[in-house]
C-alpha cells in the first residue's frame, strides 16, 4: 500500500471524526431565564445601582469599616469558602492535565519455570530482567475531555462567586448587629432617661400629697411604673451583650465588647438606585453561583454523550529487556512498540444511558435553580425597598407623635400641679412617651438595616 494514500486515508478519517464530534457535544447556552418584572412597584431604567459602590464608600463610621476589615480577613466561614476555591483549582488543573500524554517507568523481574525438556527430563528456569517506559494518550475525539474541562472551570468559577456571597452577606450581618447594637443602646439611654424622669415625677407626687392634691395611691402608682421602666434595662444590656458576642463570632473572634459611635451619628446615603434588574445577573454572587452551576450540568450532559462514541487510544512503551541482568543495557536489549486501539461501547449494563438522563435532570434541576434564584433575589430587593419605605414613613408619623406625647406630659404634670388632672394622665402620657421614643429608636434601626439589606440583595459588598 502506498503510504502517501495511507496517511491522506487516516487524515480523511480524523477529519470526518473531528467534524462529527460538533454534533455530539453542544456548545453552551445560557438557561433561559426571564428578568423583567423582578422588582414590585418600580420601573427602573437607570443602570446605576448601590451595588456600585464599594462597602467603605457606603458604610462611612470609621469603627463599621474596621470591623468589616477584620471579618473579611478573619470570619471562619469566608475562610472555609476560600479552601473550596483551592479545591475546584486542583481539579481544574487536572482536567487540563489530561491533555497531555500519561508516562510511567516500570521495572520488573520475571522468574519461569519451564516444563521438562522432552527426552532429557532436565527442568529449566527462566529469569526475565525489565526496564523502560509506558506511555498511553487519548484523542479528544468527541470532545469528552475539553467538555469536562469547561465543567471544571464551572466549578471553579462557581466556587469563586460562592466566596463572594459570603463576603456580601458577612459584610450585611455585620452591619446590621452593628446598628442593632447602636439602637440598643440608645434604648436603654432613653429607658434611664425615664428611670430619672420618673424620679422627679415620685418627688413630685410626695409633694403634692403632702398638699393634699393627690392621695398615697398617686405616689405608689409613680413610684410603681418607675420600676416598670428600670426593670427592663437588664434585658437590654442581655440583648447588647448575646448581640456583641454574636458579632465576635462573624469576626473569627471569641466573645468580647464591640467599639461602637453613636445611632444619631450615623450617616447613610437615602439615595437607593437599585438600577435595572438585568444587572443581578453580573452583580448578584448567589445568581452567578447558580448560573455556574447550570453551565456544571450543562457540560456534563456533554460528557455523557460523548461516552456513546468510540475511543481512540494511542500507546507505546520502550525499554530493555534481557534474559540477564548483566546484558540488561546492552543495545541488542532494547525493546519499544507503539499501538493504537479503539474502543466502541456496546453493552456495558447500561451504564451511558443512565449517566445520559441523570445529566440531562441535573441540568434541568439547575436550571430551575437558577430561575428560583433570581426570582427570590428580585423578592429581597422588592423586600429591602418596601422596609425602606415604610420605616421612613413611620419616622414622620413618630416625629409627630413624640412632639404631641411630649406636650401631653408637660401639659398634665402641669394640670396636676394645679389640681386640674388625675395623677393617671400623668403615668399614661409618660407611659405613651417612653413606648414611642423605642419605637423611634426602632424606625432609625428599620432604616438602616433596609439599605444594608437592600445593599446585599443587589449584589454589593463582593467588589474590593
Amino acid at each position: 500500500m502506498d503510504p502517501k494514500k495511507g496517511k491522506f486515508g487516516l487524515f480523511v478519517f480524523l477529519l470526518g471524526l473531528a467534524v462529527a464530534s460538533c454534533k455530539v457535544t453542544q456548545p453552551y447556552q445560557s438557561a433561559p431565564v426571564r428578568t423583567d418584572g423582578l422588582y414590585r412597584d418600580a420601573s427602573a431604567t437607570d443602570t446605576n445601582s448601590l451595588a456600585a459602590l464599594r462597602w467603605h464608600e457606603l458604610f462611612t463610621d470609621t469603627l463599621l469599616q474596621r470591623l468589616i476589615r477584620e471579618g473579611i480577613a478573619r470570619n471562619l466561614d469566608l475562610k472555609i469558602a476560600y479552601t473550596r476555591i483551592q479545591q475546584a483549582e486542583a481539579y481544574y488543573r487536572q482536567s487540563l492535565a489530561v491533555f497531555y500524554p500519561a508516562l510511567n517507568a516500570n521495572v520488573g523481574i520475571t522468574e519461569s519455570k519451564l516444563s521438562e525438556a522432552q527426552g532429557f527430563g532436565i527442568r529449566n528456569n527462566a529469569t526475565q530482567y525489565q526496564l523502560g517506559l509506558t506511555t498511553a494518550w487519548e484523542a479528544d475525539i468527541w470532545g469528552r475531555l475539553r467538555a469536562n474541562r469547561r465543567a471544571s472551570l464551572a466549578s471553579l468559577l462557581q466556587s469563586e462567586a460562592g466566596a463572594r456571597a459570603v463576603q456580601t452577606g458577612l459584610i450585611a450581618s455585620i452591619a446590621n448587629y452593628y446598628y442593632r447594637l447602636l439602637a440598643l443602646d440608645e434604648q436603654v439611654a432613653i429607658t434611664q432617661q425615664t428611670v430619672f424622669n420618673w424620679d422627679t415625677t415620685v418627688t413630685t407626687m410626695r409633694a403634692l400629697k403632702e398638699s393634699a392634691v393627690v392621695t398615697e395611691a398617686a405616689v405608689v402608682q409613680s413610684e410603681s411604673q418607675r420600676y416598670v421602666a428600670e426593670v427592663t434595662i437588664p434585658d437590654l444590656r442581655q440583648s447588647i451583650r448575646e448581640t456583641e458576642n454574636a458579632l465576635s463570632i462573624l469576626l473569627g473572634a471569641p466573645p468580647a465588647g464591640i467599639p461602637r459611635s453613636r445611632l444619631d451619628d450615623q450617616r447613610i446615603d437615602s439615595t437607593l438606585q437599585t438600577g435595572v434588574p438585568a444587572q443581578l445577573l453580573a452583580n448578584r454572587p448567589d445568581v452567578q453561583q447558580a448560573e455556574q452551576n447550570y453551565r456544571y450540568y450543562f457540560e456534563l450532559t456533554n460528557v455523557a454523550r460523548a461516552y456513546f462514541y468510540p475511543a481512540l487510544t494511542i500507546s507505546g512503551t520502550a525499554g530493555f529487556t534481557s534474559l540477564s541482568f548483566v546484558n540488561l543495557f546492552n543495545p541488542i536489549s532494547t525493546a519499544a512498540s507503539i499501538g493504537a486501539g479503539l474502543a466502541q461501547p456496546i453493552f456495558n449494563q447500561r451504564l451511558n444511558r443512565t449517566r445520559l438522563v441523570v445529566a440531562q435532570a441535573q441540568q434541568q434541576e439547575a436550571a430551575l435553580n437558577f430561575q428560583n434564584t433570581l426570582l427570590t433575589a428580585g423578592q429581597e430587593v422588592s423586600d429591602a425597598l418596601s422596609l425602606h419605605e415604610r420605616a421612613l414613613e413611620k419616622m414622620r408619623i413618630r416625629s409627630n407623635q413624640m412632639i404631641a406625647l411630649r406636650k401631653s406630659v408637660d401639659y398634665s404634670q402641669e394640670l396636676l400641679r394645679n389640681g386640674f388632672a388625675n395623677y393617671t394622665e400623668v403615668i399614661t402620657a409618660r407611659q405613651s412617651l417612653l413606648q414611642a421614643e423605642l419605637g423611634s429608636v426602632n424606625d432609625r434601626l428599620q432604616r438602616l438595616q433596609s439599605v444594608v439589606n437592600l445593599y446585599r440583595s443587589l449584589g454589593g459588598g463582593w467588589r474590593p
